[in-house]
């Protein structure tokens, strides 16, 4: 990588950005998400089936919530497994949360079907979509809050145009964190508040890094010295601390996503995407982002 010119290279990187976004777009349109009751309200029921839950029990249930006459096509079943309890079945009623008269006669009509379910254990959760949206609001306001603040950071501390571009180098990677939970249909619960809360930090950390060497060497260079080699040659300085810095990170969230049961590694799993679009966005994106914006500001002119 010493020798790659990370402005001059632009159209790789360029690229690599564009199948990104294809992929991204792609996936939302023919995949979309996997919303769980935390976001659309709903009920959940959890019921140790005494069998494991395979793709046929799913298939089983599913069609008892829909021909059951209490409940009907009103009602949008997903029923998965947890890695801890093979049998354990969780089943989810989409937007339309089921009242007690409904929640007892779904949960009766799957004691009749499997023989060997325990009544004992069963866990009954309840979300109206009031809630729901909600908690949607205050997830895109925490991270709004969030962008904005940083940009005024950044803005403070370095320029406008370097804020627009570390801004421009988030939304990038929380595109990447929401495309991966579409290709994977990793649900989206609450824990996502946390995940692009933690990935916005971690990235503009990285970024804040690479702006701040750029600055210095800015000061440093003589007065006819292109902007695009000031970027690259700060690039270059923090590329060795920008990727240990993530494969110490990825070693530990690696770990956790290894040996974490399956809730632990819906949560790990964007981390890890997004620790390693962060490591792109900061090193690839960045400068490249701010050195553009500056020729703009100079044509303006």
């Amino acid at each position: 990588m010493s020798k790659f010119h990370f402005i001059k290279n632009q159209k790789v990187t360029l690229t690599i950005v564009a199948v990104i976004l294809l992929v991204g777009i792609v996936s939302f349109f023919v995949r979309g998400f996997n919303i769980d009751i935390d976001f659309s309200g709903g009920t959940e029921i959890r019921i140790d089936l005494g069998t494991e839950v395979t793709a046929d029990v799913c298939d089983d249930i599913n069609d008892i919530i829909r021909n059951h006459e209490k409940l009907g096509n009103d009602y949008v079943s997903s029923t998965t497994k947890s890695t801890d309890n093979a049998n354990m079945a969780i089943i989810r009623t989409g937007t339309a949360a089921l009242d007690n008269e409904q929640t007892l006669a779904l949960q009766d009509a799957i004691i009749a079907k499997y023989e060997n379910a325990d009544a004992t254990k069963v866990q009954i959760t309840t979300i109206q979509p009031t809630i729901g949206n909600s908690l949607t609001q205050k997830a895109i306001i925490a991270v709004a809050v969030a962008v904005a603040l940083m940009l005024i950071y950044i803005w403070i501390r370095f320029e406008l145009k370097s804020g627009v571009a570390a801004v421009l180098c988030l939304a990038h990677d929380l595109f990447v964190m929401f495309a991966v939970y579409s290709i994977f249909q990793i649900p989206i619960n609450s824990n996502i508040i946390a995940a692009l809360l933690t990935i916005l930090g971690y990235s503009i950390n990285a970024t804040i890094v690479v702006f701040d060497r750029i600055r210095e060497n800015k000061a440093k260079a003589e007065a006819n010295t292109p902007f695009a080699e000031v970027v690259n040659t700060g690039v270059h300085e923090t590329f060795g601390r920008s990727i240990n810095t993530t494969l110490t990170t990825l070693f530990t969230i690696g770990m956790i996503y290894i040996l974490g049961v399956d809730a632990i590694q819906d949560f790990a799993l964007p981390l890890i995407v997004g620790i390693v679009a962060g490591l792109f966005s900061s090193v690839f994106m960045s400068g490249m982002i701010w050195n553009a914006l500056s020729k703009v500001g100079k044509k303006a002119e």
